[in-house]
């Protein structure tokens, strides 16, 4: 994505800093939906970078460690993490999860830039138990550090036919669309507030 120089820079940078599910795995990366946002920022009239900084296979972990340069770097107005869903499929500690979460809200909020979590929805097969403790991360953090919450950002996608890749894990580029509006539906009202 365009990452335009940090000193003269004129347009504001909306850093995402996610998994498989922003990178745009097995697909072309301008079909990736964090590419599609910032052609519909521009289309609504605000005129942002968008730097797509995600990794296919990360986790929270990684997220934390790369975000302080990320956010040295671009000095973003907004960041968007779309992180988690590896840590669940892991099984990792929920406390190390909600850590790391909670580690990059606060480094994000204490360089200027206003927050968005995506929340994450594992399957039913790792229990009740642990998908609800897990899906309340991103609830809890987003309602103690007054971030921007989408609530399940695979909705219309996850379990809905055509939209999803050969392994059942990774939306397909037609889902695209729908991941954009998941997250345009929360964004856009905080951009007219702003």
């Amino acid at each position: 994505m365009v990452a335009g120089p940090v000193l003269g820079q004129e347009r504001p940078v909306l850093l995402v800093i996610g998994d498989s599910l922003s990178a745009g795995y097995n697909m072309p990366l301008d079909a990736a939906w964090p590419r599609l946002l910032e052609q519909r920022l521009q289309d609504h009239g605000h005129d942002f970078d968008v730097v797509n900084a995600s990794v296919t296979g990360d986790t929270t972990q990684g997220g934390r460690t790369r975000l302080p340069r990320l956010l040295e770097r671009h000095q973003p107005a907004w960041v968007i993490i779309e992180l988690g869903g590896n840590d669940g499929l892991r099984g990792l500690p929920l406390a190390t999860t909600r850590a790391n979460l909670e580690a990059m809200v606060r480094a994000s909020t204490d360089a200027g830039a206003q927050v968005m979590l995506t929340g994450i929805v594992l399957p039913p097969n790792y229990g009740s138990g642990y998908t609800q403790a897990f899906e309340a991360i991103y609830t809890d953090l987003a309602e103690q550090h007054r971030a921007l919450l989408v609530p399940f950002f695979m909705e219309g996608v996850a379990l809905t036919k055509g939209m999803m890749q050969a392994d059942g894990i990774h939306p397909n580029e037609q889902a695209q669309p729908i991941l954009l509006d998941n997250v345009w539906a929360v964004l856009a009202p905080a951009l007219s507030d702003s």
